[in-house]
């Protein structure tokens, strides 16, 4: 996926501001690095974590610089078409359309910026974008992969501080449901919600159904799947050239990622219900024996609860024997 750098909207008069959003004063453009690093391994999420086919990992990352009458996706909102395609197959022919109408009709989108894909669920991706005062906001969106119509995302970061730029921003990024696909597993075959629902953020125990690859009942908050950080750069009159595909050196975390203490999230064993009790095997007219088996659903990972017994017998006694 190609970097595009656009500017959409030099030379345009201003549109009215909202009133109650703070004005951003600051004189001139700022320049910003942003990194994106993937927190998304086996021991934070052990349930059903991707493998295989496809292994877990990201999209590529699509951002806007805005000002605040715009929006890419709100939690609590519909999500658009473009969101849709991009959430649910990474296309972003759509969602590019709509930025740029978006740009043209209300002035509302300065630029749009990528990044190139992770092959992983623990790389990092970076690009570099330009704000300035009545476009101060950032907005991005990453698609989880696999997934059924998953993302994480920031909606509306504002980099700008009354007269000044802030030099740095880290967020830790947590999933969204676009509401557009019912799945409940990363690798749920496509199946359309109807009606579409809203966006909203994943939980530990929302979806409550034990089904889903994130319900992990024993955990007040799931652990963050990703973060961001962006950093106001010093200026320079060179061209930003960025890797358009992913490299080994965007794939690694850097040493910074140390600090990062290891999250090992406990996993209990999941087994089935009962079958239903077997024939009562025994001699004609005494007592016999008769067994009814589990099995296993989710083997335990991280310390979580050990497996219960699977199988279990009890006495019984012939009834139509001859």
């Amino acid at each position: 996926f190609t970097v595009m750098m656009l500017t959409l909207c030099q030379g345009i008069h201003s549109m009215p501001v909202p009133t109650d959003v703070p004005m951003c004063t600051a004189s001139d453009t700022a320049q910003y690095s942003l990194t994106f690093t993937g927190k998304w391994t086996q021991a934070a999420f052990p349930k059903q974590y991707p493998v295989y086919r496809p292994p877990a990992q990201w999209s590529n990352l699509i951002g806007v610089t805005h000002s605040s009458d715009f929006h890419m996706w709100q939690r609590n909102e519909f999500a658009s078409n473009g969101v849709r395609e991009f959430a649910e197959r990474g296309e972003a022919w759509t969602l590019m359309k709509e930025v740029e109408t978006a740009g043209e009709r209300i002035q509302s989108v300065y630029g749009i910026l990528s990044a190139p894909a992770v092959v992983g669920g623990t790389g990092q991706m970076s690009t570099e974008f330009e704000v300035f005062a009545r476009h101060s906001y950032l907005s991005f969106i990453v698609r989880i992969v696999p997934s059924p119509d998953w993302f994480v995302g920031v909606d509306s970061v504002d980099l700008c501080d009354g007269d000044h730029w802030k030099d740095n921003v880290s967020l830790e990024l947590f999933p969204y449901d676009a509401g557009t696909d019912s799945g409940f597993t990363f690798s749920s075959p496509n199946f359309e919600t109807i009606p579409q629902d809203k966006v909203t953020q994943i939980t530990s125990s929302v979806p409550s159904h034990p089904a889903n690859s994130f319900f992990y009942p024993r955990l007040k908050h799931l652990p963050p799947i990703a973060k961001v950080t962006l950093t106001k750069i010093k200026k320079t009159n060179q061209i930003i050239s960025l890797p358009v595909e992913p490299t080994q050196s965007n794939q690694l975390p850097t040493g910074n990622e140390i600090e990062d203490k290891l999250i090992n999230t406990p996993l209990d064993c999941e087994v089935s219900v009962w079958s239903p009790w077997g024939l009562c095997k025994g001699k004609c007219g005494g007592s016999g024996v008769q067994h009814r088996t589990r099995y296993i659903l989710m083997h335990p990972a991280n310390n979580g609860a050990a497996c219960p017994l699977l199988e279990e017998e009890r006495k019984c006694f012939q009834d139509n024997c001859l």
